[in-house]
């Protein structure tokens, strides 16, 4: 099975909204935008550029686990900073090799200075999953074909 593609084609597929958040917002407020769009991170835009990301790992690591309060904690407190990040052109396979040796399960997806777009490690194994029912349904026709010859 080969899986074709590259990111562009599942950010078309996904949509192109991005949600974000400024980094002197509270932890509470990013949670709160993760949950009302189902997501399980957000980039930390400032003056219109990527500066982090935050996610639910941050949350549980950085804010629950040490006893803080969401509340009163900033969103720059607990971002990541270091940032593994994919271009639009960068393949599926790529950025599944990315994401499993970096540990990320979230890649902003930038063009030139601008994020165009969020991946998500479920946003790759659906495309895996798609890739997959695809091979098996060709072989299917061809098996079928192959008996009725």
């Amino acid at each position: 099975m080969k899986i074709a593609g590259t990111i562009s084609g599942i950010l078309e597929r996904k949509g192109s909204t991005v949600w974000s958040i400024a980094p002197a917002a509270t932890v509470f407020d990013a949670i709160a935008l993760m949950a009302d769009k189902n997501i399980g991170a957000l980039p930390v835009i400032e003056k219109n550029r990527l500066i982090g990301i935050v996610s639910e790992r941050d949350y549980t690591r950085k804010v629950i686990l040490k006893g803080k309060s969401s509340h009163e904690i900033r969103v720059e407190e607990i971002m990541t900073e270091d940032l593994v990040t994919a271009d639009p052109s960068d393949s599926v396979v790529d950025c599944m090799r990315v994401m499993t040796e970096e540990r990320v399960r979230h890649l902003p997806v930038i063009k030139g200075p601008k994020i165009v777009g969020v991946l998500s490690i479920g946003d790759l194994v659906k495309c895996l999953i798609s890739a997959q029912a695809e091979t098996i349904e060709n072989l299917e026709h061809y098996l079928a074909g192959a008996i009725l010859d």
